[in-house]
C-alpha cells in the first residue's frame, strides 16, 4: 500500500476541521437548549446523538491520518 503524502490528507484535515467546528457549535446550542425553562426534550435528545455521530465520524477520519504500521 502506498503512503499518502500531505497533499492526499488535505481535504480529510478540512473535514474534521469542519466537523470540530460544528460539534463545538452543537455544544453551545445544548447548552442553551438546556437553561431554558421548557426545552424541548427530543430537539435535545437529537442534537446529543447528531454531537455523539460527529465525534465518531472525527475519530474516523484520524484514524486514515494515522499511518498504517506493520505488525
Amino acid at each position: 500500500m502506498k503512503a499518502a503524502n500531505e497533499s492526499d490528507l488535505e481535504p480529510i484535515k478540512r473535514r474534521i476541521a469542519e466537523l470540530q467546528l460544528e460539534h463545538r457549535g452543537l455544544d453551545a446550542v445544548i447548552a442553551a437548549i438546556g437553561q431554558q425553562p421548557n426545552f424541548d426534550e427530543l430537539q435535545l435528545r437529537r442534537l446529543k446523538k447528531r454531537k455523539l455521530q460527529i465525534k465518531d465520524d472525527i475519530m474516523i477520519l484520524q484514524m486514515q491520518l494515522v499511518p498504517d504500521v506493520p505488525a
